[in-house]
Parts: structure tokens; sequence; C-alpha cells
């Protein structure tokens, strides 16, 4: 055992979380739309031929956002082929995936399915085989009262009242060789501007996000961001981050694993920087705020048959990871990372919901589960309201090539004053050894009750969940919790995500 240490204090917020953290991602990719939220005739699907399994699961997992409809897909797509009666609607190939899309659910369908499970729709236009004109009259058919003929449109397609999307994203990774009609930055940064412009116009209370780079190790990192906002920074709100945490051959150790954690708490703060080196070159004052908006473990099911399919099937078994213990550990402390930089990241998605790299799986007419992710996102956002409180982390470690000592505790704390509960979320990266941690809750009230405590853990780190096992891994009551006044101790078990919520007991 150990002895680890962990203190925040009510005078040092960070900043308010921002609940959109907790979003999700939903691309026509794979089995993610079809037979995943929608299976006309499953025993659960609604008239609409929505899965009632995966919306019930989609609300536990507590997501607030969801990105739509892609990704790669979004570079390809005709909105037009998703509207209007689904008998006449056209077949086409993806270039994306190499299937088929039936566009049997298009944009009315999937607002239907938003308004079922309350979530907030974050939709997208292509940026990459279309341009401005076609993402502002996409906006006015969406958005418009009425009166002129897109809006009148949607009135004749059954939608009398806007669809009043208002969080939208300008194209899809257009940095990336595998992104049908790729650009270069001072190419997307063009049209970004552009299309910002005119969808502006058309709504001026929408909010637009642009893309950074695909990923971190891109090798136009950095260069991409700084050209790209050259051109667009005044005319949207968010820059875009995409993260897959996968296990190098190289260095297969679940330390190294864990580590991904602290590399992309480096490539938010990177981008930041960037972002503000665009600002002081502007002389402006605006600070963008980052959106993640695609991240996920990914690397078992991410080539051969897992990523194309011969014959351009219809929804094929697709990037279908099935995630361990391990993975859902990861995810509990990138969580802890995210909340902790609360002052620029305002907007996260977890890619994707159901069934492509997900926390939520199907079998076509059978059942849906939680794969192990699932449990640390649901806790998070379930627990997590408020101010996310600085935390002072202190802990033995280990050492780290990329990012030196690395402290076995990741922690973060989020305290609701309107409630009087604060959560704190701990992660215990050391594989062997139980951690005995004291907890300093100052300024926050000295007399305080237990309201929550869970642990996930598994002494097998490739414990999966499974159609025959669906609840392997799952959380457990967190016993053993002392609290005396502003002081909270437990011990946590060794490779364990732990949620501990206390509310303030008022006089």
């Amino acid at each position: 055992m150990f002895e680890a240490s962990l203190t925040v204090d009510r005078d040092f917020a960070l900043a308010p979380l921002d609940r959109r953290l907790f979003g999700v991602f939903v691309e026509h990719l794979g089995r993610c739309v079809y037979s995943g939220l929608y299976e006309p005739g499953h025993p659960t699907a609604d008239e609409q031929g929505f899965r009632g399994d995966v919306a019930e699961l989609t609300k536990e997992l507590g997501a607030t956002l969801v990105r739509y409809p892609g990704g790669n897909f979004m570079s390809g797509y005709n909105w037009e082929d998703g509207v209007g009666p689904k008998d006449q609607r056209p077949r086409r190939l993806d270039l994306a995936w190499f299937s088929t899309e039936t566009n049997q659910v298009g944009t009315h369908e999937f607002m239907h399915w938003c308004r079922k499970v309350g979530i907030e729709p974050m939709f997208g236009v292509n940026l990459g085989t279309r341009g401005p004109d076609e993402a502002r009259h996409y906006l006015e058919y969406c958005n418009h009262p009425g009166g002129t003929a897109l809006s009148d449109l949607r009135r004749a397609h059954g939608a009398e009242e806007p669809l009043g999307i208002k969080f939208w994203c300008l194209g899809n990774e257009m940095d990336g060789p595998w992104q049908i009609c790729q650009k270069t930055p001072d190419e997307y940064g063009r049209i970004a501007k552009e299309t910002a412009k005119l969808m502006r116009w058309v709504d001026p209370s929408i909010e637009l996000a642009a893309c950074g780079s695909s990923a971190y190790d891109m090798p136009s990192y950095g260069a991409w961001e700084d050209r790209v906002l050259e051109h667009c920074f005044e005319q949207v709100d968010y820059l875009s981050l995409h993260s897959y945490f996968v296990k190098p051959p190289a260095d297969t150790s679940t330390e190294s694993f864990f580590a991904q954690i602290e590399t992309n708490a480096r490539y938010i703060e990177d981008t930041v920087a960037i972002a503000d080196a665009v600002a002081t070159r502007k002389r402006s004052s605006k600070r963008l705020m980052l959106s993640f908006d695609e991240w996920n473990v990914w690397y078992r099911a991410r080539h051969g048959e897992h990523l194309k399919q011969a014959g351009w099937p219809e929804a094929p078994r697709l990037l279908e990871e099935v995630y361990t213990a391990e993975d859902a550990l990861l995810i509990g402390g990138m969580l802890t990372m995210m909340m902790n930089h609360a002052d620029r990241l305002k907007v996260a998605c977890m890619a994707q919901l159901c069934n492509v790299i997900a926390p939520i799986m199907t079998e076509p007419g059978g059942p849906a589960w939680r794969q192990t992710i699932f449990h640390p996102f649901a806790q998070a956002a379930r627990w997590a309201h408020g101010d996310v409180l600085r935390p002072v982390v202190k802990s033995p470690g280990c050492a780290n090539a990329k990012h030196g000592e690395l402290p076995w505790l990741c922690a973060s704390v989020v305290d609701d004053a309107s409630t009087g509960q604060t959560a704190v979320f701990l992660l215990n990266r050391h594989l062997t050894e139980e951690m005995d941690l004291g907890i300093t809750l100052r300024g926050l009230g000295a007399g305080r009750e237990l309201v929550q405590a869970e642990q996930l853990h598994s002494a097998d780190l490739h414990a999966a969940n499974t159609i025959d096992a669906p609840d392997r891994v799952a959380p457990q009551p967190l016993a053993g919790i002392a609290i005396d006044g502003e002081q909270l101790r437990v011990k946590l078990k060794p490779a364990s995500w732990n949620v501990i919520v206390t509310k303030a007991v008022r006089a």
C-alpha cells in the first residue's frame, strides 16, 4: 500500500463544467445507425423504427450532445438524400466506408431520435465534395421559420416548426489523406471562413466548430491549426481535436497505455497555445474554445475486414471493438483529465455511441448491452455538475519516457454549489498496490454526508462484457470511506476507477 493526497479549495475553481463535455458521436458507419439505433421490426422499436432498448441505454449513459452524421461519411454526404418520403430516397455508394447507404435515416428521423432521448444535436456540413452554398441551404432548410423554398420544403416534409439545430461542424478531418476531398490548410481555412460567414447570415445564433488536426501525431499538426485559424479565427467558436488511444505493438504495457492521459492533456494545452498565438497575432481578445469531438480507445478492430468489406454491403460489422476493464480505466482517467481542462475544453464526443467503437452493443433482433467503457462515462455524466476545482495531487508514480514522472493518482473534483454536492473522480493507476488516499475538500462545508461511492475494478484487466456476460465488469459499492469534517479517507484498489459523492450538511 502507498499513500497519496488530493486537496481542493472552494476559492480555486478552474471553470464551470460545460455539460456538453459528455457528448457522443453517431456516424453512418457500419452498424452504428442501422441495427444499432435504428431497426424497424425489433421488439422494442418505436413507430419510427428506433430501438427502445438503445434509447434507454443512451439515457442511462447520460449523453448530453450528439455529433451527426459523421465523421468521414460527412465529406461525401448530400443532405437532400435524407429528407422527404423514404420510398423516394436514393441508395448511394458511401466512399468513406465502402458501404451502401440507404438513406432511410436522415435529418428528420435523427431529430426524432434526439428528442426521444433528450439530447442536443451537433450537425455537420459537407466541406469535402460540397461547400458553402450547400451548407447554408441545409441550415436554411433546418432552422429558417418559413416563407422560403427550403424552409417551406421542410414544412412540407412534416416539420412545421424549425428544427433549431444550433451547433454545427464545418467538415471533418479535412487534413487526412483518407478524407474524401482532402484539403490543404489554406484551402480548408478559406472554405471554412466563407461557409461560416454564409451560415451566420442565415442564423446568427448558431455555434460553429472548425476542423483541427485529425490527430496529435499528424505531421502537419500545429502548422495546420495556425494556417486554418489565420483564415477563420474570427468566424468560428471552437476548434476540434480527435484522438484514439492505442497499444502499439512495440510497447504493450498498461502503464504506457495509461500515459496517453497525459499525452492528450498536452494535446489540449498545445492546441490552446496555438489558438492563443493566433489571437495575439491578430490583436484579438477572443479566446477560442476546444471541441474534442472524437475520442475513444480504438486499436483492435482497426484493420482488414474490421475496416472494409467487399461488395458494398449495407450496415456491415465494422470497427466493432470489444472493450476490456483496462480500457474502462483509461476512459475514466481521460474523463478526469478533460474535466480538469474545463476552462477551454467545452465540448467532447465519445466515438461512437452504438456498435462502432462504442459503449453500447446490440445484436440484430436481440439484446443491447453495456460495454465496460459505458460505466465511467455514465458515472461522470451523472455526477459532474457545477464548478471544476483545481486539484492538488501528491502521489508517488512511475517514470515515463515521454512525460517524466507520472503520479499513480489521476483525479478531478466537481462541486455543485446549488445542491451542496461534490463529486470526486479517482483513478489508481498502480496495477498491484492499494492506495491509501486522503482527500481535503477545503471550504466546501465542515459537515459532510456520503451520497454515493462506487468502484470499477477487475482482477482481470482483459475482462470484457459480452452478450452472454453483459455485467462481468460493472461498478460495485466502495466501502470504508471515513469522513471527518472536510477530510475524507479511503483505500482504493489497484487498477481501479472510483467515484465518491458527498454533500454538505446544511445547518
